[in-house]
Parts: structure tokens; sequence; C-alpha cells
């Protein structure tokens, strides 16, 4: 009984993740965005360059790896969210970092539709 009292836990937890998710890419695509979400599209954002910057330069070309902050040298866990299941279930966190690491990377705030283009890219990996 222990065992699927656990079990539906484990699940609800899922899916209560994925609807944080899904509720957040709603929420971007609702504020002005032009193209439906592209995985491609995220995927050429993610390798984008500028300035000698892009993402890979802290969590690494792998989104499957652990990755380490070029400046500060912190660890950052890996991206992919069938490696690291904490990965994009905490609003409060996916916008948090958005912030920063665009600001840090493109010296702008990214896009609503780089931001969802970006999610629904990782969302599946």
């Amino acid at each position: 009984m222990r065992f699927l009292v656990s079990l539906f836990l484990i699940l609800g937890a899922n899916a209560s993740a994925a609807n944080v998710l899904e509720d957040y890419l709603t929420s971007l695509a609702d504020d002005a965005v032009e193209l439906p979400f592209s995985a491609e599209r995220g995927q050429e954002v993610w390798y984008r360059e500028v300035n000698g910057r892009q993402c890979t330069s802290c969590h690494l070309d792998s989104v499957y790896a652990q990755g380490r902050h070029q400046r500060t040298g912190k660890v950052i866990e890996p991206m992919a969210p069938s490696v690291n299941p904490e990965r994009l279930t905490d609003l409060k966190k996916m916008k948090k970092w958005f912030l920063r690491n665009c600001k840090w990377t493109f010296k702008r705030e990214c896009t609503n539709q780089e931001k969802g283009d970006v999610l629904v890219w990782l969302k599946d990996l």
C-alpha cells in the first residue's frame, strides 16, 4: 500500500511540474508572441554567440552534463529534465534565471519568443 501511495505522490508531483511549465509557456504565448514556439529556434538561441558568450559558455555543449559558471566557478546541474528532474519545475526560478542569464549572455532581456523557444527545446530532452 505504501508503494502505491508513493507512486501516486511522485506521479502527482511530475504532473504538477509539467503544469507549471505548460502554464508558463501559455503565459509567454499570450504576451504578444507572433510565432508558435519552436524547439529548432530554441536550440539556435542556446548556441547563439554574442560578444564571445553563449549559453554553452557555462552550461556546456551538452545539456545532459554538469556545467560551471565562467566567472564564479559555481557548478550548474544539467539542464535536461530527463537527467535533472528539478529542471523546469519552479516558475520563480525559471523567471529569475532567464532574466539573469539573458542579461549576462546577450546583454539584454530575452524576448518571450526566445524564452518559449528555449523551454520547448529543453522540455523534451
